[in-house]
């Protein structure tokens, strides 16, 4: 069954969404795994795509856009369909996407906007009713 993982972060510049991602892409892909993120549209797509290029200097994200070719070890859709990919699903809509339950591990990240905290409280809702096992990690407390 797919574990769901949300991160929580402080409020302040160093804690946003993009920026966590970013970090969270680098950690994820260094454990070997595969790493889908899921955006709500192809500007933000774009712009996670310039921001993983560019977010640490000394980092380096092997990562493209979804069925851009080659394939990459960390790729970025907002399609339907995310292509291959089954391992870790980094979630960076505001909804959950219908093809959560294929991956792992699902990854959610919560910032301190309502405009992110509302829709994600629906989300932990949804996938708690379900019977997903969900994990909190507590950013704010590091």
């Amino acid at each position: 069954m797919t574990r769901v993982d949300f991160y929580l972060l402080a409020e302040g510049a160093n804690s946003s969404r993009m920026e966590f991602a970013c970090q969270l892409a680098e950690t994820i892909w260094r454990r070997g795994h595969q790493l889908y993120i899921h955006v709500a549209d192809e500007q933000q797509a774009h712009e996670l795509d310039e921001k993983l290029w560019n977010f640490k200097p000394e980092a380096f994200v092997p990562h493209g856009l979804l069925n851009n070719h080659p394939p990459s070890p960390v790729e970025i859709g907002w399609q339907e369909d995310p292509g291959n990919h089954q391992d870790v699903l980094l979630n960076l809509d505001l909804k959950v996407p219908p093809h959560f339950s294929r991956f792992q591990r699902v990854a959610e990240i919560i910032d301190a906007t309502e405009a992110v905290k509302a829709p994600k409280r629906a989300d932990w809702k949804f996938y708690k009713e379900r019977g997903y096992p969900v994990h909190t990690h507590d950013m704010r407390t590091r």
